[in-house]
């Protein structure tokens, strides 16, 4: 068997994240962390909050996601695709330290809304918590380490 890549798509409602041929790709789903090598057997899984990191030749291509599903298939050439279907996401690069102080602001103010239950929409604000928290998380995390934008 030779080695082969992983085609991995990172897809959210609105557009096209990231489509690349990578080594490896770590995924946080609902059951835990998985890492996807060539030739993996099939998947399908919720995806949790928090980021996938592949890995092209050595270097990590961390992304933020927040929500969704994971689809792994290897077809029969031995050729694996990882779908990333994600309520939200976007490469850590892109995350500036102004965006992760506005996501803090946001999550207070979230909190502070919380409080009035009257005017709350509980589903949408869970919603805007998770991923404000999520990319500062995943921002504070990546800020130190090398990886490729």
């Amino acid at each position: 068997m030779s080695y082969k890549k992983i085609k991995l798509k990172i897809v959210t409602p609105e557009r096209l994240i990231l489509e690349e041929e990578v080594d490896q790709v770590s995924v946080p789903t609902t059951e835990g962390e998985i890492t996807i090598l060539p030739h993996h057997i099939p998947v399908v899984g919720g995806l949790a909050s928090g980021d996938v990191v592949a890995y092209k030749e050595g270097e990590p291509i961390p992304m933020a996601v927040v929500g969704g599903f994971v689809e792994v298939n290897t077809d029969t050439d031995g050729y694996t695709t990882v779908a990333v279907l994600a309520d939200f996401a976007e490469h850590v690069a892109s995350i500036t330290e102004d965006e992760i102080q506005k996501a803090k602001s946001r999550a207070e103010e979230l909190n502070k809304q919380a409080e009035n239950k009257e005017v709350v929409d509980f589903e949408h604000f869970a919603a805007e918590l998770e991923r404000s928290l999520t990319r500062v998380k995943i921002a504070d995390k990546w800020k130190t380490r090398k990886y490729r934008k």
